[in-house]
């Protein structure tokens, strides 16, 4: 009789722990959902960051194109050779007044919509003598002409998401 009394409250601690690895297990399932869920997310924007890199990079080697295009087109220009096919830059483009007002990036928030390409040359030897009054507007040296070239480009001509805009200053 003692052994039945004994194997009793067994039974009953079997009992009342019958259904609690289901619960633990569900709540487990639960975390790794919220864990997998959370790392889709992290990747997706991952990915946006990537694409938004990619596309400001290509926006920017494309601005060096122009300006590259546009510094030989003016090299061309000044030494009196043929134009070279494609350039960006004739005579005629070439704005030889002073105005200390010229800002890139006003001109190029005025550059319309659509467009693809745009470059802006400025010759700027005559502008940049020294604070003295009776000096403004003679060129340092005659030789030499230096330009201001500003350059306007886009990621993608079908589909644009970034633009962006280079300044320089290119002497011969």
């Amino acid at each position: 009789m003692a052994t039945n009394s004994r194997s009793a409250p067994a039974i009953t601690s079997t009992q009342k722990q019958q259904g609690a690895v289901l619960y633990v297990a569900l709540i487990m399932l639960i975390l790794l959902a919220l864990l997998g869920i959370a790392g889709m997310q992290v990747a997706g924007m991952q990915e946006k960051m990537a694409s938004n890199y990619r596309a400001a990079n290509r926006a920017f080697q494309n601005g060096e194109g122009v300006v590259r295009n546009a510094e030989r087109s003016v090299e061309n220009i000044a030494n009196r050779n043929d134009a070279a096919q494609g350039a960006l830059v004739a005579e005629g483009d070439i704005n030889r007044t002073c105005d200390d007002g010229y800002d890139p990036v006003e001109w190029a928030i005025k550059v319309p919509a659509g467009t693809t390409t745009k470059v802006n040359v400025r010759q700027i030897d005559k502008c940049i003598v020294g604070e003295a009054s009776l000096d403004m507007g003679e060129a340092l040296d005659e030789t030499t002409p230096i330009y201001q070239i500003t350059g306007f480009s886009i990621d993608d001509p079908a589909a644009a998401s970034s633009a962006t805009v280079i300044d320089t200053i290119f002497k011969l």
